[in-house]
């Protein structure tokens, strides 16, 4: 999985994080190295649809949270990426 932004909603699924800490919160669970470009674009479209939001900041660095219908897009994502992998895996395996 390398959409950027199902790593950054993924991320976020387990807490507010800052931008530095999503990045080694992903190549941790994904062996995905995000730009900071990449990053931070992804991060604006997702805050412009409502699935994210920035929470109160901490010092210079601004956390980021993850909002109830971002919750419900990753869930779904989630959901159907499960049924491609499981279809791919028995037609693998069946061939």
């Amino acid at each position: 999985m390398s959409d950027p932004a199902l790593l950054v909603l993924s991320s976020l699924a387990g807490g507010k994080k800052h931008g530095y800490a999503i990045m080694e919160d992903i190549q941790g669970f994904a062996g995905v190295r995000l730009g900071p470009g990449t990053l931070y674009g992804a991060i604006t479209r997702l805050e412009q649809r409502g699935l994210i939001r920035a929470a109160d900041p901490r010092d210079r660095r601004q956390p980021y949270t993850i909002t109830a219908a971002g919750r419900a897009y990753l869930n779904e994502r989630l959901a159907n990426l499960g049924r491609v992998v499981r279809i791919g895996l028995q037609r693998l395996h069946s061939a």
